[in-house]
């Protein structure tokens, strides 16, 4: 599964007071290059302090397991969880932050839905490159007491969650969702924070959820809900806790391939369980895909495209813009098994398989604008103008280059040229459509 590096399309602010200082602050959405990642930026004593959103600068141990808190530089901000469940469940991998104050604002309610809303008034950009991301391959736990979190490898990104609250109101709650963006919106993002009333004095005698109140958190005592809130879910609490741990595993920095579970867990153990994770990564050697990428490897493009030996033609993506163009590589070599018989002691390169190999290309382009491209596959449905102006042999580099000139819906018209160095070898306008296989 390929996850791309998407940023937001312009810059949005959102002005309001931090949850549990009180404070006024004023949080401006930037976008951001590629390789970027998330990075908050705030004033420090010597001027402004750039904090990479990544478990290293996490705070160990918060109080009262309430917040998640980035040190770097001698500047902290904390109760970041939010803002970053929201970019990293609407598929933001770029984004800068810029902080007015210690901890975003929030807005009506205590849930990452303003922050949602904020997005989409941004807008998202596709930037053309593969995140990294962390594929699970074995199961992996951390435990403490009765709090659990594990792993294990999965398809896509799940996270699964238990709770087990004594009033009555919360109970036993339970929730599975898949981490795409609709139902990140739709399921996750609403769910407010919540808290049981017997706990909000000692909260407020250790100067915590100052900015919270009945109107934008939910309060629960003797089994009911407090200050005339009604749910906006039935399990509204455990999809908050959902919301939490997604926020706090995006300090990995990098999207997750696997099924997340959590017991019983709060930011202390969401940020060592991520903690882990970082370590082990960082002791994994990682191919594909590069580290700072500048272009699709060949991990990257199995990752997408359903052809295998003898039948991947194309190697490398060089450039890509999202539904406009595409430019990919194939390094023909002596060892293709279709010079075995074309032909025998005069290897030319089929123009039949040019024309593949061009097409492979535009599929990683057709392919790339669908969110989910598991289970898809992209048909020739026609081929016009095609013209072959010299022979490709072994040791030549076709670098195609192909500009979508019509999409609608699941259908798309590319026009592509095959260079080998300056030299046209051929081109064609291609007919795809993506289907289900």
């Amino acid at each position: 599964m390929v996850w791309l590096q998407k940023t937001i399309g312009k810059s949005v602010t959102i002005e309001g007071t931090g949850l549990h200082t009180g404070e006024p602050a004023v949080m401006t959405l930037a976008p951001a290059p590629v390789n970027t990642g998330i990075v908050f930026e705030v004033a420090g004593p010597d001027g402004q302090v750039r904090i990479p959103a990544l478990v290293e600068n996490a705070v160990p141990r918060s109080r009262m397991n309430r917040a998640t808190s980035l040190e770097k530089d001698g500047v902290r901000i904390t109760t970041v969880e939010h803002i970053l469940a929201a970019l990293h469940g609407m598929g933001v991998t770029n984004c800068l932050i810029r902080l007015e104050g210690n901890e975003p604002p929030i807005s009506g309610c205590a849930s990452a839905l303003v922050y949602v809303d904020l997005i989409d008034k941004a807008g998202i950009e596709a930037q053309g490159l593969p995140a990294l991301s962390y594929r699970i391959t074995r199961p992996r736990m951390w435990r403490e007491d009765r709090i659990e979190i594990s792993v294990e490898p999965a398809d896509s990104f799940l996270i699964s969650f238990h709770i087990d609250y004594e009033d009555a109101a919360i109970g036993v709650q339970q929730a599975t969702f898949e981490i795409r963006p609709e139902v990140f919106r739709r399921e996750i993002a609403p769910a407010r924070t919540f808290a049981l009333m017997k706990d909000v004095a000692a909260l407020q005698d250790m100067g915590l959820v100052k900015g919270g109140s009945l109107g934008n958190a939910l309060v629960f005592e003797d089994g009911k809900l407090v200050g005339g809130q009604q749910l906006r879910f039935p399990d509204e609490c455990v999809r908050h806790k959902i919301l939490d741990l997604l926020g706090d595993l995006a300090l990995l920095g990098m999207p997750i391939q696997g099924h997340v579970k959590a017991r019983f867990a709060g930011h202390d153990a969401n940020v060592e369980f991520t903690r882990m994770l970082a370590k082990s990564e960082r002791s994994l050697p990682r191919i594909y895909p590069p580290r700072n990428p500048v272009g699709w490897d060949i991990g990257s493009i199995l990752a997408t495209m359903p052809h295998r030996y003898p039948f991947l033609l194309v190697d490398r993506i060089t450039e890509l813009e999202p539904g406009r163009r595409v430019v990919g590589l194939k390094n023909v070599t002596i060892n293709e098994p279709f010079f075995q018989g074309h032909f025998p002691g005069h290897p030319i390169m089929p123009a039949v398989l040019i024309i593949e190999a061009m097409a492979q290309t535009g599929g990683v382009l057709l392919l790339s604008s669908v969110e989910d491209p598991r289970g898809k596959l992209v048909y020739f449905s026609g081929i016009d103008g095609a013209r072959f102006r010299r022979p490709v042999t072994p040791g030549d580099q076709l670098r195609f280059e192909l500009e979508m000139t019509k999409l609608r819906g699941p259908m798309c018209k590319m026009h592509g040229t095959a260079y080998v160095e300056s030299d046209k070898v051929a081109e064609a306008d291609l007919m795809s459509a993506i289907v289900d296989s």
